[in-house]
């Protein structure tokens, strides 16, 4: 019997707009939205990696302060088959204008509630993106 490969751990962004819309990101040879992250490196605290990626892949600058913790979420991967992601992930503002960089395609603007008018990963539309809905509400 095979055992069940682990999830794959990455870190997650939800980044707002003045409007409240938030920052979904397609990949190169994909065809589905979303959030900015990824995995972090060996030995890399997990907003330091959220910090590079956002870096690496929008060209913006982390600001570590207004990260607000929205919890850990799993569903299956979207870009690897038959595998399940666990995300972190932290509502947070970022100093500059995002732009597509590294092995991001395209950029969208979604409203944080359905109807999102984007293919958007389960671990976004199921679970991050209703985190943030509540986060926002409470906030």
């Amino acid at each position: 019997m095979s055992q069940a490969a682990a999830p794959i751990e990455i870190v997650a962004a939800v980044i707002r707009d003045a409007t409240g819309r938030v920052l979904v990101v397609r990949k190169q040879g994909s065809d589905t939205f979303i959030q900015p992250g990824g995995k972090p490196e060996p030995g890399e605290a997990p907003l330091q990696a959220l910090a590079r990626e956002l870096d690496e892949e929008l060209g913006v600058r982390l600001e570590a302060a207004s990260a607000i913790p929205l919890g850990r979420f799993e569903a299956w991967a979207v870009h690897e088959t038959g595998r399940r992601v666990r995300a972190q992930a932290w509502l947070v503002q970022v100093d500059g204008m995002p732009q597509a960089r590294a092995e991001i395609a395209e950029l969208a603007w979604v409203p944080v509630q359905p109807p999102h008018g984007r293919r958007l990963a389960a671990l976004s539309q199921d679970h991050i993106l209703p985190a943030a809905a509540r986060a926002v509400v409470a906030g």
